[in-house]
């Protein structure tokens, strides 16, 4: 499918959020407000254009890949290279496989450019543009061509999911740094806003990054295209993301957005089609300040908030029941038509029949 002709239908239908939010109202006066799951809930009609909104066959797709920028010394995510990593996804070794598991997600780690080989694996996924991207402070992370394969291979893998629920997830060494210069010159806003991590981040190791984030943004500061910044910046694991939410909102599918890898190409594909944010609700799965700032770009805030420092896709793994719990609101809550007659009809038959019971029992257990 063509960028060009990916058809991204805006969410906006006032005559039925009018009506999903009246029969969220219904529910909330017979037992009370239920918060957050309400607006949640009203989103996630609007999603799929439904009263009832449904959901199935969800996958949380982590897109891995290496990145150039990695050669200048950017400390590896815990200690370990991003092949390292994904290995643990696949073998149930990280919290994200196991959460993922428990609650229903088929996890699918999706090889985008890691730069070492990765044995076939029942949820791996190998979409290898190259082995990496170049150093993008030396030249362009990749060539435009690439980057549009990486947008089509992401169309692709979206294009062929069965379920209409797609999580987004990055990992790889330098995938988060990627991410900053990305984000930095689409909305052109200082990189440091991106990644400085907390008040306890040293103001050496900060500099030494400025320093090499910098050099990057200078040798390209003619780029403004979204993407030529793209192949300029950007991973490989970002252009398959692009095309794997230009798809999923293309076909009404919910796309849950885990750190600030996903918020990236989230930003990269609204600007091939604008619609695209009105499909994405947003997670997180560590409390890195420049992620508040990444989803900020947004108006956007986590479902959940639990002061974590896990790999992304670890969030979306934990915000999915509150997720399924909000869909709950529109779909498995029975209506009443009047909460002061509830326990009045109740009692009404019970009393009718009474000899009736026994024998429905008894034709029960014979069938």
């Amino acid at each position: 499918m063509p960028i060009q002709q990916s058809l991204i239908s805006p969410t906006a239908n006032p005559e039925l959020e009018k009506s999903l939010r009246e029969r969220v109202e219904r529910h909330a006066a017979i037992a009370g407000g239920l918060g957050e799951l309400e607006p949640l809930a009203v989103r996630l009609g609007l999603v799929q254009n439904s009263l009832t909104p449904r959901f199935r066959d969800p996958v949380l797709a982590v897109f891995a890949a290496d990145h150039g920028l990695a050669v200048d010394g950017i400390a590896n995510l815990w200690g370990r290279s991003t092949r390292e990593q994904a290995l643990m996804a696949l073998q149930n070794r990280l919290p994200l496989s196991v959460f993922a598991r428990l609650q229903g997600l088929q996890l699918s780690l999706v090889d985008c450019g890691i730069a070492e080989p990765l044995q076939p694996h029942a949820k791996l996924l190998s979409r290898k543009i190259a082995h990496g991207t170049r150093n993008t402070r030396l030249g362009a992370a990749m060539s435009l061509e690439q980057a549009h394969a990486g947008v089509r291979v992401g169309m692709e893998i979206a294009d062929k999911l069965q379920g209409n629920v797609l999580a987004c997830a990055g990992m790889g060494q330098g995938s988060a740094e990627s991410a900053a210069l990305v984000l930095a010159r689409l909305m052109d806003c200082p990189v440091q806003d991106f990644i400085v991590s907390g008040p306890d981040m040293r103001q050496d190791d900060l500099a030494r990054l400025l320093g090499l984030l910098h050099g990057a943004q200078a040798r390209h500061r003619e780029v403004v295209e979204p993407m030529e910044v793209l192949a300029a910046f950007g991973g490989f694991e970002i252009a398959v993301m692009v095309g794997a939410m230009l798809v999923a909102a293309s076909k009404r599918s919910l796309i849950i957005i885990d750190g600030m890898t996903a918020c990236a190409a989230l930003k990269l594909a609204s600007r091939i089609a604008a619609p695209v944010t009105d499909y994405a609700v947003f997670c997180r799965s560590h409390v890195h300040r420049g992620l508040d700032e990444a989803l900020a770009l947004f108006h956007a805030s986590a479902l959940l908030e639990l002061g974590m420092d896990s790999a992304d896709g670890t969030g979306a793994a934990l915000a999915w029941p509150m997720i399924r719990s909000a869909a709950a609101l529109l779909t498995d809550l029975h209506e009443a038509t009047d909460p002061r007659t509830v326990g009045l009809n109740a009692a009404n038959s019970g009393n009718t029949a009474p000899h009736s019971q026994p024998q429905d029992a008894g034709r029960a257990l014979n069938s």
